[in-house]
């Protein structure tokens, strides 16, 4: 919307564009604020020089021919859509070699969007996703929230190590500065086996020497610890070897075990929530934040994950939610 419209909206973003040149901008800055390009700019002021205001009010180059032919361009379509080339800089080098055909960078751009790509960058797919057990999976948990008691709770359990670094993310800062964060020089991690009611936020966060099954079994023995007054928790966790172990089954025949352990479908981190647990805790506490000890480190991590997140739910259950959904490997084509 912001490149098209009626044909007085094109010539008040060129009478725009020659204003703020004469204002002193240089054609990158003109070109960021009315989201072009720098040659289309210099273009327009050429425009100018030679034609005046007349000029910048025609539009005579629409219409024009494309310099490639029809087969060409079935052609160039094959290669780009078989190829899915990561830079436009290798389309160019094809045109060139195939047709000896020069475009600019605004050029071929423009060609590419004519021909109807686009520049995307590829979502992470997981492996061997099965549609069926996803909808099996939402269907009983549905029905399980549905029959739910008063004297019943379900939680979220799963695993973590975030490691004692700083993770860089984008922000907004002056444009002629150059932004950095220190790193740390360790490696250490933490290994965290934790757990998340999605109805009241609570937590139960173990910072564990190793996770196997004996930290399965804390966990769960905390869990039963921390909801005292219920009859039975439903449990959801994924198919790790140590949620499996003969030790986590032998302890949940014991007499009084008030647990009932659910597995989510094989590669599908999308239905469990507690992994949003995760970048939410990421979004929070690592990202453009440098802590110069581990210990520092340990007492941001813990201290949001069983203070913060419990305390301030209403602000955080928007983002880490039940709202499963299936997907589909036939929607995505899979490029590696």
């Amino acid at each position: 919307m912001a490149r098209d419209g009626l044909a007085e909206h094109r010539v008040a973003r060129r009478a725009n564009a020659i204003i703020l040149l004469d204002d002193g901008w240089n054609c990158d800055e003109v070109a960021s604020a009315l989201l072009l390009d720098d040659d289309t700019v210099r273009a327009w002021f050429r425009v100018y020089e030679g034609q005046g205001l007349a000029g910048l009010s025609e539009f005579g180059h629409e219409g024009s021919s494309c310099p490639l032919t029809h087969e060409q361009q079935t052609a160039l379509r094959a290669f780009v859509t078989a190829g899915v080339p990561r830079s436009s800089n290798a389309i160019g080098a094809w045109l060139r070699k195939n047709y000896e055909l020069d475009y600019s960078h605004s050029g071929l751009i423009a060609l590419l969007h004519r021909l109807g790509f686009v520049y995307h960058k590829p979502v992470r797919v997981p492996r061997k996703l099965d549609e069926a057990r996803q909808r099996a999976f939402i269907d009983s948990y549905d029905k399980l929230l549905n029959r739910l008691e008063p004297d019943e709770s379900v939680v979220f359990v799963d695993a973590v190590h975030p490691t004692h670094q700083a993770r860089p993310a984008g922000c907004w800062a002056p444009k002629d500065v150059t932004i950095g964060i220190e790193q740390t020089t360790g490696r250490q991690r933490l290994n965290i086996h934790g757990a998340i009611n999605l109805e009241t936020g609570q937590t139960q966060m173990l910072e564990v020497e190793k996770v196997d099954a004996m930290s399965v079994i804390m966990l769960l023995v905390a869990i039963e610890a921390a909801y005292s007054g219920k009859k039975w928790i439903h449990v959801f966790l994924d198919n790790a070897s140590y949620h499996h172990a003969i030790l986590v089954r032998e302890w949940l025949k014991l007499p009084g075990r008030r647990i009932k352990l659910y597995f989510t479908p094989s590669y599908c981190p999308h239905l469990a929530p507690i992994e949003r647990c995760w970048g939410v805790m990421h979004e929070q506490v690592t990202h453009n934040q440098t802590y110069e000890t581990l210990a520092e480190f340990r007492l941001a991590i813990m201290t949001f994950l069983r203070r913060t997140i419990p305390k301030n739910w209403n602000r955080f259950r928007d983002r880490i939610t039940d709202n499963f959904r299936v997907i589909s490997p036939n929607d995505f084509r899979v490029i590696a």
